[in-house]
């Protein structure tokens, strides 16, 4: 079969001829071929198998056949490609599509990867496969990933710097611990208490109260042995209160609650904190 790859804006189609046999049949495909259209998806052929599609992508890329052959092996390992290699692109489920996507992206060793909503749409077990993935190829191969998402699990696992926009406005750039260390409110200690030690307290409407907490310090919430106690970043140390507790209580757990960082997000847009931060004088004087 002889293949014509186009490309049209940023949809790629190929058209597939039919070789008739013999001499005749030769000439007869050249002047007058059999012809069908058969349309991409992204980067991938809708009818044909997942490997087909990648090798069409060397040519387009111009990707030479030996670092095409060594990446190709390294994404199939890396990506789990082997079981659907030779599925056609139409039976692929989404997870496994976006893998493919993923596959095609990379495979001219691209410096920069740009990702749109990469997880959306995904099951939880496919959703941190790509993630793992992403985390390897930037941590293995040095590759820049640029990721815009909706998804904030994808943010706190995947971006060490995060860039908010709002209306076109850059809002903030910086890192994720610091947005939720200047947004996040406040913290939550959940304390399991032993249980003769929990029959001990005195209670008011049927709830225990500890006594004499230390400031900015708050018991808001009890159930059984634990006790959900929040406290703000003003207040004193995580390990201090640990150890004030410790002091009075026999603990038999203790945890921490970090603010969620979709709440913090959510709370910035609602509240327009940055928005009001970035059309200050002083911001855009700074600018």
């Amino acid at each position: 079969m002889g293949i014509m790859i186009e490309a049209r804006g940023l949809n790629k189609t190929f058209r597939l001829a039919r070789r008739r046999p013999g001499i005749l049949g030769g000439l007869r495909s050249v002047v007058d071929p059999e012809v069908r259209t058969v349309e991409a998806v992204h980067q991938l052929w809708w009818d044909l198998p997942l490997v087909d599609s990648l090798r069409l992508l060397r040519h387009l890329y111009r990707v030479p056949e030996a670092r095409y052959n060594a990446n190709f092996e390294r994404l199939r390992e890396m990506l789990d490609l082997k079981e659907f290699l030779d599925t056609p692109v139409r039976q692929l489920s989404l997870g496994q599509r976006m893998r493919g996507d993923l596959a095609a992206a990379l495979l001219h060793d691209p410096e920069l990867l740009y990702l749109d909503e990469p997880t959306i749409g995904l099951d939880v077990v496919a959703r941190a496969r790509i993630r793992k993935f992403l985390l390897s190829i930037n941590a293995e191969y040095g590759t820049t990933i640029l990721l815009t998402t909706h998804d904030m699990d994808d943010v706190e696992t995947l971006c060490p710097r995060m860039v908010i926009i709002d209306h076109g406005c850059k809002l903030y750039d910086g890192s994720v611990a610091d947005i939720r260390a200047r947004f996040g409110g406040e913290r939550i200690l959940i304390a399991v208490l032993d249980a003769a030690e929990l029959a001990a307290l005195p209670y008011d409407e049927g709830r225990p109260v500890l006594r004499e907490l230390p400031t900015g310090v708050q018991l808001v919430k009890a159930e059984g042995p634990r006790l959900w106690l929040t406290f703000g970043r003003g207040a004193l140390p995580a390990h201090e209160l640990v150890s004030w507790l410790g002091a009075r209580y026999r603990l038999r757990d203790v945890t921490f609650q970090e603010p969620e960082i979709e709440d913090v997000v959510r709370h910035i847009y609602e509240e327009g904190l940055l928005l009001q931060e970035a059309q200050s004088p002083v911001h855009m004087s700074m600018q």
